[in-house]
């Protein structure tokens, strides 16, 4: 499995509700079927919350996730970090999106 890291800002987002922790992860998984799925989430700084998602392929399924955040007005700033390592750390990852 890969690590797929969405990396949120509360601080830029129109409604920072903490409940996203859980109900984001849900909605991808439910649209890829499956191939994505939730591994947990951290925070990354004061305001920076980071969802963790694990996949085995990342890269090839990213555009679903991308597609999503872009269309979504409360996640439009977030960003998505990804490494081929299984359940990376935020710093082992590399930043994908935008």
């Amino acid at each position: 499995m890969q690590t797929i890291i969405i990396k949120l800002d509360s601080r830029k987002m129109k409604n920072p509700d903490l409940d996203i922790r859980y109900t984001l992860p849900e909605r991808i998984e439910k649209i890829t079927s499956g191939r994505i799925s939730d591994n947990g989430y951290d925070y990354i700084t004061d305001y920076e919350l980071g969802i963790w998602l694990a996949a085995d392929n990342a890269m090839e399924i990213l555009p679903v996730v991308s597609d999503l955040i872009k269309n979504d007005d409360n996640l439009k700033f977030a960003e998505i970090y990804v490494s081929e390592t299984e359940n990376a750390e935020f710093n082992e990852c590399k930043k994908v999106y935008p």
